[in-house]
């Protein structure tokens, strides 16, 4: 074991998870902190990974199994940064961990959520669906017990108490701080998707049948609200036209100035989907270039060589609606045959943006005119997403490093302690 204070790690995402681990098993001491009630951030919500096309669940699997297995990694979730101050080698930082209301006790029987009255929406469905108040995240949820949403229950309910005959709900958990003395902090605080509704033109929020490529991964998931079932969500319908809007928001000066790195192996990606479920389906793809460097190379010609997956060269201009059936028309140009087009469509997927969580670090990280982290004051380093757009392999490879220079910075401060 490595002599030194603990790295605290911020996020429990992929990245988050990889500096984590690999810094324990290097032989530190970590703790891991993560705002939601659950670890996996949006890696846990994907249904496939580009280009093997393989499930998630089997990589999240083995991180879990080695967070459950190292004795070096102290877990918070449902807990946020909330002061940091000192410099490499010496912080104090303080955290906030809101109550989950469920202790270790639990034995995921889920007798609470059986009995309680109240429903939320699933924010892990990104509100396509609803849970109890007492709910478990996901099915491979780590830490693997139910947590309540106290806000969404009713007035003085104790339902989900009640039902407990192990006694593992306790409703008087408050909220608490901790103040822990860590050598350095590693940020993976994530990202989320760009807010589509900011688009003029596009129709997200206003036509049902208009979703983001973050819900479609929901609809084809077999744990998401639809069972994996990818289908309309004004009528449940199965879409046999699908466009896919490209940089819907992003490399716009107006939204997102940057490309987001992912969108357009990520758009492949779901256009198989389609194709592979709804075998009489056709999908068009709109893009200004196709970004697949690399190893994608390969895949993009996989998918575009399918007869019935069209890739247009153009700009999406607007997406109007029919009120009476929910169907759909995409204009826009075809800037290969220098002419403007309409395309029906029963559904329409935007391909929005990578944006940065990075609200709320706390001063000596520095973050760029984008929103992302760069390397800041001594003993601060970010990872994945916060740092940079990035695929799933390579965010764990970044995190990787960060945790190197994390437990770099470790071995410093305890040599000349």
């Amino acid at each position: 074991m490595t002599a030194g204070k603990p790295i605290l790690v911020l996020g429990g995402g992929i990245a988050g998870m990889t500096a984590a681990i690999e810094a324990a098993e290097a032989g530190c001491e970590v703790v891991l902190i993560e705002k939601a009630p659950y670890l996996g951030g949006r890696v846990a919500r994907t249904h496939l990974y580009f280009p093997k096309l393989c499930p998630p669940a089997c990589g999240l699997e083995v991180n879990f199994k080695r967070l459950r297995n190292s004795s070096r990694i102290k877990i918070l979730t449902q807990a946020e940064l909330v002061e940091l101050s000192g410099s490499a080698g010496d912080y104090a930082a303080t955290v906030k961990i809101a109550p989950r209301y469920v202790t270790s006790a639990c034995t995921m029987c889920g007798a609470c959520a059986d009995l309680c009255p109240a429903q939320r929406p699933d924010e892990f469905n990104y509100g396509l669906s609803k849970t109890k108040a007492a709910y478990l995240p996901f099915a491979m949820a780590f830490p693997d017990t139910y947590v309540i949403d106290r806000p969404s229950c009713k007035e003085a309910c104790t339902a989900c108490a009640d039902a407990c005959k192990y006694g593992a709900v306790d409703l008087s958990q408050t909220e608490r701080r901790e103040t822990l003395q860590v050598a350095a902090v590693v940020a993976a605080t994530g990202w989320a998707p760009y807010d589509a509704a900011r688009i003029d033109g596009l129709g997200y929020g206003r036509f049902k049948n208009v979703i983001t490529n973050a819900i479609m991964e929901r609809l084809a998931a077999p744990n998401g609200p639809t069972g994996g079932k990818i289908v309309r969500p004004s009528d449940g319908k199965a879409p046999r036209e699908v466009v896919f809007v490209q940089c819907a928001g992003s490399r716009d000066e107006n939204h997102l100035p940057y490309c987001s790195t992912v969108c357009c192996a990520a758009s492949l990606k779901q256009a198989a989907y389609v194709r592979a479920q709804h075998p009489d389906s056709k999908v068009a793809i709109f893009y200004i270039d196709v970004r697949t460097s690399g190893r994608l190379e390969d895949f993009y010609a996989s998918v575009a060589a399918d007869p019935n997956i069209g890739l247009i060269k153009g700009k999406v201009a607007k997406v109007e609606e029919d009120a009476a059936t929910g169907d759909l028309v995409v204009r826009a140009e075809d800037v290969l045959h220098g002419k403007q087009i309409a395309l029906h469509a029963d559904l329409v997927v935007l391909a929005t943006g990578i944006v940065p969580q990075t609200q709320g670090l706390p001063a000596g990280f520095t973050v760029d005119d984008y929103g992302f982290v760069g390397n800041g004051k001594a003993g601060l380093y970010p990872a994945g997403c916060a740092r940079r757009p990035e695929e799933v392999s390579a965010s764990v490879e970044d995190a990787t490093g960060a945790a190197l220079r994390a437990f770099q910075c470790v071995v410093r401060s305890a040599h000349h302690g």
